[in-house]
């Protein structure tokens, strides 16, 4: 009989994977047809998986998605370390399988499959991936922990905050926030430009966005934390 932990790190490990499948897809379809999405197109992407897969595996096991989230909620002991590092390499795993599939769909090509690489200095770069992973984090901890959020909202609401930081910092970072969204593509196409932002910058910013939330609100550490 399957443990609740596997059965809540495979609901991760699958909507991770639709996350990658979905936003670097609308990316690598961009590219190859010559930008018919476009950031709006691609930012719309990213939202809408989110937003989708949080509806369907939130009540399975918190719809983290994203290892940022995780940490942080792990670090202001909203969340079991232990379970934490289940779920972060479950997250990973989902993410490397969905490049590994499109890799595979596309026969190689394009080789970097969506993957993240700054298109401004490294301090630009580090400050975009914190601040809007900050952002995404503040509305996370408002939605998925405070008992006076509206219900029902939590989709929605973080599935626009990734829209948002995907056309805000799109063009200059890819707007990752999320290090396995970044992992996948990475490992999978050997795209390591700069890679150490993305796995650095996002659980920083998502540690400054749960710390923001919770000055501003009587949030208590004891509460459940999950996304959907």
């Amino acid at each position: 009989m399957t443990s609740p932990l596997a059965r809540r790190a495979l609901a991760e490990a699958v909507g991770t994977f639709a996350l990658v499948f979905v936003g670097c897809g609308a990316i690598v379809i961009d590219q190859e047809r010559g930008g018919s999405l476009g950031e709006t197109g691609i930012a719309a992407s990213f939202g809408l998986v989110i937003m989708a897969m949080i509806y369907a595996t939130g009540h399975v096991s918190g719809a983290h998605l994203n290892p940022a989230v995780t940490a942080a909620f792990a670090a202001t002991r909203r969340f079991p370390a232990g379970e934490g590092a289940v779920y972060v390499a479950a997250q990973v795993a989902g993410a490397v399988l969905a490049a590994l599939v499109l890799d595979a769909l596309w026969a190689g090509e394009p080789a970097r499959l969506g993957a993240t690489v700054p298109s401004v200095g490294v301090g630009a770069a580090v400050g975009y991936e914190v601040v809007l992973t900050a952002f995404l984090m503040f509305v996370i901890a408002a939605v998925a922990t405070d008992s006076h959020a509206v219900a029902g909202v939590a989709g929605v609401a973080i599935g626009g905050a990734v829209a948002m930081g995907s056309l805000v910092g799109g063009g200059a970072t890819g707007a990752s926030m999320n290090p396995a969204r970044t992992l996948g593509p990475a490992i999978v196409s050997s795209t390591w430009t700069d890679l150490w932002i993305y796995l650095v910058a996002p659980p920083v910013g998502a540690l400054v966005g749960v710390l923001a939330y919770r000055a501003v609100s009587d949030v208590r550490p004891s509460e459940a934390a999950h996304s959907g």
